[in-house]
């Protein structure tokens, strides 16, 4: 890649391509505008449909020299109820309502449900909601092929709305025959981040990750309670995590979910994962060119909470202000980082540290950075993972991630602070100060004269090697001292 541009901020932003974004000239548009990360959500879309996309990507990525992030999005298990005489009823508060296993069309007084999980898991008393919550009922009774529920919050209901069972472990394959079929597309066409929905456990990740190759990052969608009562776990055994507030919401209370996504953003960061923000950040700019100002207060926390990235769904999948919402989302995210408090409330956190000599680098170059005043910091990678150490830190400075693998560029697009470039292996620390120096001025990041430090192991090239850090300045002639 020949030259690429710094965005001139920290977070990064995800957006959804959806039917009305398959043209190139509008995809370019949301590339150029500021998106980092593409979302391709499988719910939506025929495997032709993503094909294209990615080809597009691809081609972008090459003509303006900048490594672009494809998350490929899995569905799930995703719970539907059948479809009604009459399309829609209206369902009464109070009234009986009863879900089973007679595939004829339903009425007001019952419809057909075919998972078989849900009669087998749910109990007396537990929740079921519909429409996003919209509908509320409670289990009265059930038998092997018949649910029996009262009516709690009553409305209308139709066909093929959605359920979701707030109040219970479901005992399902989390990896669906939809989702192994476009799992299978995901890595034929060689996205770099695979998103899992409606993770219950940690032991339903561990399941899913034996179906995915290792070289691909999995990213995991907290949308049940349950999975916060495993965060931790589930943080570890991931390689990141997505606040997915509509479902979330719908089976918490809403005055959980701020709670809910500042935990995970601070599990987030002490473990040194990516954590992405998504769902409703700029919703009425679906059909408005502004939003309202809750929105942007919502994007704002997300960003002052120290999260990687903030997602765009329908916003810049199916709206009709694409481009805006993107401007729009740039320019809060600036408007919060160029904020004293932002940057004190981040640098003061407090990391705990594994003892291992990768995390001391990791530490050092912060702690030198601040002392010298330095602007940036040049990081050597081949796993991408000292690059999110450092990035972890949150350093007032441009993060640059130099490695030898395109893969390994293409998923840390989404790591905060950070500009990738694929380099070479290097086999001496003067090829290591040379190369540095030479992507610094590339990207034209800082002026001659100013220092910069860099961060590397030896043996160079290998793993998990991190434990050197130099000190050097840029002079005019593309080397550094």
């Amino acid at each position: 890649m020949k030259q690429l541009r710094n965005r001139n901020r920290k977070a990064k932003i995800v957006a959804t391509l959806g039917p009305a974004r398959e043209t190139k000239e509008i995809i370019e548009k949301l590339f150029l505008t500021g998106v980092d990360v593409f979302r391709l959500n499988f719910s939506h879309g025929s495997h032709e449909d993503h094909k294209a996309k990615v080809k597009i990507l691809r081609e972008l990525e090459k003509k303006h020299s900048r490594f672009i992030c494809i998350l490929g999005d899995l569905q799930g298990p995703k719970f539907r109820v059948g479809k009604f005489v009459n399309v829609k009823e209206n369902l009464k508060t109070g009234q009986d309502f009863i879900f089973d296993q007679n595939k004829a069309d339903g009425n007001n007084k019952r419809v057909y449900l075919s998972h078989k999980e849900i009669y087998q898991s749910i109990s007396k008393g537990q929740r079921l909601l519909v429409n996003d919550g919209k509908i509320r009922l409670i289990v009265k009774s059930k038998a092997k092929d018949k649910i029996v529920c009262k009516v709690t919050a009553g409305g209308e209901i139709s066909n093929n709305k959605g359920l979701n069972i707030p109040d219970t472990k479901l005992k399902l394959k989390i990896i669906t025959p939809k989702d192994k079929l476009d799992l299978a597309l995901a890595i034929k066409l060689d996205v770099d981040w695979i998103a899992l929905s409606f993770i219950q456990s940690n032991k339903d990740l561990m399941e899913a990750k034996k179906l995915i190759p290792s070289k691909f990052k999995v990213m995991v969608k907290v949308e049940k309670p349950s999975a916060m009562d495993e965060l931790e776990h589930i943080t570890s055994n991931s390689d990141g995590i997505m606040v997915a507030r509509g479902d979330l919401g719908v089976e918490t209370n809403p005055e959980d979910v701020p709670i809910h996504q500042r935990t995970m953003v601070a599990e987030c960061r002490k473990q040194g994962k990516p954590c992405i923000v998504a769902t409703q950040m700029l919703e009425s700019m679906i059909d408005s060119p502004t939003p309202t100002r809750a929105e942007a207060s919502d994007v704002a926390t997300a960003i002052f909470q120290g999260v990687d990235a903030v997602m765009l769904s329908a916003e810049s999948a199916a709206g009709q202000y694409p481009q805006e919402s993107v401007q729009m989302m740039d320019k809060i995210i600036k408007r919060v980082e160029a904020d004293d408090k932002y940057k004190n409330n981040l640098t003061n956190y407090n990391l705990s540290h594994t003892k291992n000599t990768a995390e001391a680098i990791a530490r050092a170059a912060f702690n030198v950075a601040e002392i010298i005043d330095s602007n940036c910091l040049v990081t050597f990678s081949k796993s991408g993972r000292s690059i999110v150490r450092v990035s972890r830190m949150r350093p007032d400075v441009t993060l640059v991630g130099l490695t030898s693998d395109i893969k390994v560029a293409r998923q840390n697009a989404l790591t905060w602070g950070t500009l990738m470039d694929v380099v070479d292996d290097v086999s001496t620390s003067t090829e290591m100060v040379d190369r540095a120096c030479r992507v610094v001025k590339k990207f034209n990041i800082v002026p001659a004269g100013s220092q910069i430090i860099i961060t590397a192991g030896v043996p160079f090239g290998r793993v998990g090697s991190t434990n050197l850090m130099r000190i050097a300045t840029i002079i005019k002639d593309n080397k550094l001292t």
